[in-house]
């Protein structure tokens, strides 16, 4: 067959064509019929009912948007990780407090202390839950409802609402960040999600509180407790606690001392947190009747670093570094809470004291005044802890603290070392004779010290060239004698001196601690706290133990330990009380009377540095060791000037402002305690005797006794003639290392000084003789 004949289709019968809208091959009259049956009996919608969808295009839209969703939510779930906390959340400011709990210092930007929840009072988790999620430990972390909710009013304009769980609060504060877009909501709804899985309820909810912000730059309910009442969160109140949580609402504007305008509101948002602690039943409503509205104290300024706060946050850290209790890079990373043993009424009454016997006194119209510089630290014997500590002015404007550096000379306050050192180690004179402190030396001018070999080429000067002739060792330490103690410290042996002040509290690595007869004139650079941990063991009857200045650390509500504080029996409580007997008489009638302000028994030793560049006085009751020096220097230099004519006196020393100061403070940190008598065991034969007469004008010099203690002046200059108006002349320096105490002679005479140098010639006038502490031999005998 051919191809035409394969596709044939037989004619209608009848012959007659296909009627007009009739498919071919339908049987006349049937096309209607046909049709219908091929759509099930449906009639074809039109008009406008073509325009609704029909109930299976909606069913099938609801299940494709259903699985859409589904699928959506798994891949969100599958692809949304739980980041890694943001920075800001998780920085910290290091806090500093005193031993009273108040805040000394914060030290970083952030003003955020993360606390444990179970330091959180129940009353104050209930007043947060009350009014941010009633139900959070019941449901789950992301309310749909109140997510739709909150989106259907920000759409009609109602206001932005957030419409989040504290679940989803907490991720958006500690994972994500405050921006309001579509993205950041789905990461946080996912994020909750997870994070809902992975951890407790009690978690997310202590990651919530120390996350939240409550105005005032107070991040954390620990920071905010701070910021409105002053007080540590375990201390706050179910008031105070309802208030801090009606502040998560709307922080500045509920800040009724900020904006008092706004107390209505503030006052309205905290009734609907508290009446929703009854209704949840965490409240009694009768305790509910009486509690009052706790209006929050004044915000405080930052406290920053100004004052004395710099110079206690300095010392802190660095006797945590050298205790070994945590190094500056660990404690960099924010979030410790340090408390200090630090007496806040005690400081304050350091710095007025400065303020009223040195700082008053300066003026801006007197150029010494400029280099004036002062620092002090107090110690409780019998613990060590240091409870006041004064580093200068302010740290933000002398960077550098007078309190803990070792750059200056200590001067004749070293000298009582030399007479511990001489009864611990029951030493004699080179006559045989046992020191003691009736033991009498030869105290002229200029005596040569002698050893065991003979002369040692080192022949310190008395102030004002003074000879005493005969004199005790009480009546030395009185005046302070140079040509006494250096002769005395030969006779003990330099390396024991040194061993004792080491035993007492003076750091090994100290600066010129060097084992010579000049150690006991002061050369050694120690700190003004090294030198109150070591008066202190005086006071505590021999007894040593390391000063304290930290009494706890914590981090995130974890304590960290602490090394215990040990005491030995550093030096026998005889050398230690004989050495106490003797500084009485200096109080009493010697250099340091200036003391018996304290009104109470008390003792102390003054003492000058080396052209009188440091002035000092330490002393103790028998409860408190306190050591104060008014120091000198340059301020744009650094360099280390003389305090002549500072303060409008002709010299500066131990006896004058550092006494009186000394004096000023300890009365006022022992007001409201009952005065102390000492209780001494002193060595055999040191009751006090009749003294030897003592020649006070041997040379028609000035009586030593009227100049409040020796010191070094400046070059040709002596206490009777500080300007040096005396020309000075060349002179001859004798040899011997470690310069003298007493400097070289006056200008008046003109020779140099017997200091102790290497020999050399030629050298000008002398400096006035001080009786302190000595340099090398050319800067005395120059």
């Amino acid at each position: 067959m051919s191809d035409e004949s394969q596709h044939w289709a037989p004619r209608d019968p009848s012959g007659a064509a296909a009627a007009p809208g009739s498919h071919q091959g339908e049987p006349p009259g049937n096309s209607g019929k046909n049709r219908k049956n091929r759509n099930n009996g449906r009639k074809r919608r039109t008009g406008w009912r073509r325009a609704i969808p029909t109930w299976r295009m909606t069913l099938g839209t609801v299940l494709g948007l259903a699985l859409l969703l589904i699928g959506g939510f798994i891949a969100g779930y599958q692809f949304v990780d739980i980041p890694a906390a943001n920075a800001a959340a998780t920085a910290q400011s290091n806090v500093y407090l005193y031993s009273d709990g108040s805040v000394i210092a914060r030290d970083g930007d952030v003003n955020r202390e993360k606390v444990k929840l179970s330091q959180v009072p129940a009353t104050v988790q209930h007043a947060v839950l009350a009014a941010e999620d009633r139900d959070f430990y019941s449901d789950r972390a992301v309310d749909v409802k109140a997510m739709a909710r909150a989106g259907w009013n920000t759409v009609t304009g109602k206001g932005k609402q957030g419409g989040s769980t504290i679940t989803q609060q907490y991720v958006k504060n500690y994972y994500l960040g405050q921006e309001r877009t579509v993205l950041r909501k789905a990461k946080e709804f996912f994020i909750a999600v997870k994070l809902n899985r992975e951890e407790t309820k009690d978690q997310i909810f202590e990651g919530y509180l120390n996350t939240s912000y409550f105005g005032r730059n107070a991040y954390g309910i620990q920071a905010a407790a701070q910021a409105y009442y002053s007080k540590n969160v375990e201390d706050l109140t179910t008031a105070e606690g309802a208030y801090l949580a009606s502040l998560l609402n709307a922080p500045s504007a509920y800040d009724v001392v900020a904006h008092p305008d706004n107390r209505p509101a503030a006052q309205h948002r905290w009734n609907y947190v508290l009446d929703g602690m009854v209704k949840e039943r965490w409240l009694d409503a009768a305790e509910r009747g009486t509690t009052e509205f706790p209006t929050p104290g004044e915000a405080k300024p930052s406290t920053g670093l100004s004052g004395q706060r710099g110079y206690i946050v300095q010392a802190v850290e660095d006797h945590l570094d050298r205790r070994g209790i945590l190094d500056g890079k660990t404690l960099a990373t924010g979030g410790y809470r340090i408390t200090t043993t630090l007496d806040k009424a005690k400081q304050d009454a350091f710095v007025k004291a400065v303020d009223a016997n040195v700082l008053s006194r300066t003026s801006a119209e007197r150029k010494a005044d400029r280099n004036v510089r002062v620092g002090g630290a107090s110690i409780v014997p019998d613990t060590g802890e240091v409870v006041a500590l004064y580093g200068g002015i302010d740290y933000t404007k002398q960077y550098v603290s007078n309190a803990t550096r070792r750059d200056y000379q200590v001067g004749s306050v070293f000298k009582p070392f030399v007479l511990t050192s001489a009864v611990v180690n029951d030493s004699t004179t080179q006559d045989g004779r046992r020191i003691t402190p009736n033991t009498v030396y030869d105290g002229s001018n200029k005596r040569m010290v002698v050893g065991v070999q003979g002369p040692t080429d080192y022949a310190p000067a008395n102030e004002d060239d003074v000879d005493y002739g005969d004199i005790t060792v009480r009546t030395a330490t009185d005046k302070s004698v140079n040509s006494v103690y250096a002769q005395m410290a030969q006779d003990v042996g330099p390396g024991k001196v040194r061993d004792t002040a080491v035993a007492l509290g003076i750091p090994t690595d100290t600066p010129d601690l060097t084992a010579s007869p000049s150690i006991a004139l002061g050369t050694a650079n120690a700190s003004v706290l090294d030198m109150t941990e070591a008066y202190a063991t005086l006071a505590d009857h021999g007894r040593h133990g390391r000063h304290v200045l930290v009494e706890k650390v914590t981090k995130d509500g974890t304590e960290i330990d602490l090394p215990a504080r040990t005491t030995d029996q550093a030096v026998s409580r005889e050398a230690a009380d004989t050495t106490t007997a003797v500084l009485r008489s200096v109080v009493e009638g010697g250099t340091g009377t200036a003391a018996q302000a304290v009104g109470r028994p008390a003792v102390g030793k003054t003492g000058t540095a080396e052209e009188d560049r440091a002035a000092w006085f330490a002393g103790y009751t028998p409860d408190l060791a306190t050591v104060v020096a008014v120091m000198g220097q340059n301020p744009k230099t650094g360099a280390q000037t003389s305090l002549y004519g500072a303060l409008g006196l002709p010299r500066v020393n131990g006896g004058g402002a550092p006494a009186e100061t000394w004096a000023a403070y300890t009365e006022a940190a022992l007001r409201s305690s009952p005065a102390q008598e000492f209780d001494l065991e002193t060595a055999p034969g040191s009751d006090e005797e009749d003294e030897p007469p003592v020649d006070e004008n041997p040379d028609g010099s000035t009586d030593p006794s009227s100049s409040p203690e020796p010191t070094t002046g400046p070059s040709g200059a002596t206490e009777s003639d500080p300007a040096g108006s005396s020309p000075p002349t060349s002179g001859t320096d004798t040899g011997g290392t470690g310069g003298t105490d007493g400097g070289a002679n006056s200008g008046t005479n003109g020779t140099a000084g017997a200091n102790g140098g290497s020999g050399e010639t030629g050298s000008t006038g002398g400096t006035g003789g001080e009786g302190d502490s000595g340099g090398n031999g050319d800067s005395r005998g120059g």
